[in-house]
């Protein structure tokens, strides 16, 4: 594995009886992409939020670049900072764009507050066309756009402070099947492009196969299994990977058969 962008090592967070995340760990390499899949409750969007910023381990550490996260930013110049180095694209865009504000004043809203006191119409430009948009939806209010430009705008809007590591939240979840493709594609030649680290948060399995080198599996806050995406998803060792697998519906699939096999977890 490349040199770590990201180490996650023995995350712990209780919401009053529930273990939510219990001790988790993994590493994510720069320019790498980690799948992290599982049902609702398995703790896997809990774990991106830590990741973020947005929730706070009771125990555990988050280090972004051999530097730790460690407790709460102390200030707008730290708060600034830790955003730069990893950003988050949530599965409905539409929620965190402002209705009022263009594409282009999303952008330029962005920059200015990461990098007050500089010219950045030659940046969103290079935004637009990196997420293949172009200038044409710069005036473009969220309402008048699709979801999936929607979408490419969050991705710019995440870009545009050169994030290390970018969290994408079942980004593609709500997605029209040949939309979720050209997102994809668009994110693959991203990481091409820019060495980013990608930590995919979803159910879909389809997603994972396509976008990510490595995988791990969550059931009840803990990881029950993890290693490259092939192996994991072609040869699953843990019955619960297995059972996630057999989920997935396809010509004899058999969800009474699914539902006793979970029960006898």
């Amino acid at each position: 594995m490349s040199e770590p962008v990201l180490q996650v090592t023995g995350l712990c967070r209780t919401f009053g009886a529930v273990r939510a995340v219990d001790d988790v760990s993994f590493t994510l390499g720069a320019g790498g992409s980690l799948g992290i899949v599982g049902e609702s409750g398995s703790g896997k969007t809990t774990t991106a939020r830590i990741v973020v910023g947005l929730e706070q381990a009771d125990e555990g550490q988050v280090t972004v670049q051999g530097r730790a996260r460690a407790g709460r930013a102390r200030g707008r110049a730290e708060r600034l900072a830790r955003a730069r180095e990893v950003q988050m694209v949530f599965q409905d865009p539409y929620l965190s764009l402002d209705p009022r504000t263009s594409v282009e004043g999303v952008l330029r809203e962005t920059l200015r507050l990461h990098f007050p006191g500089t010219d950045h119409q030659a940046r969103i430009r290079e935004l637009l066309d990196q997420v293949g948009l172009g200038t044409r939806a710069a005036d473009a209010l969220p309402r008048r756009l699709s979801g999936g430009q929607r979408q490419r705008v969050a991705i710019a809007r995440a870009l545009a402070v050169q994030p290390a590591v970018l969290v994408l939240d079942e980004a593609v979840a709500a997605l029209d099947v040949s939309v979720q493709a050209q997102v994809l594609n668009l994110l693959a030649g991203i990481r091409e492009q820019t060495g980013i680290g990608y930590l995919f948060i979803t159910h879909d399995l389809g997603v994972v196969r396509c976008v990510t080198d490595e995988v791990i599996v969550m059931r009840h806050g803990r990881i029950v299994e993890s290693g490259p995406t092939a192996r994991v998803l072609d040869a699953p060792e843990h019955p619960y990977t297995r059972l996630l697998l057999e989920s997935v519906p396809r010509p004899g699939w058999d969800p009474d058969g699914i539902a006793a096999a979970r029960r006898a977890l």
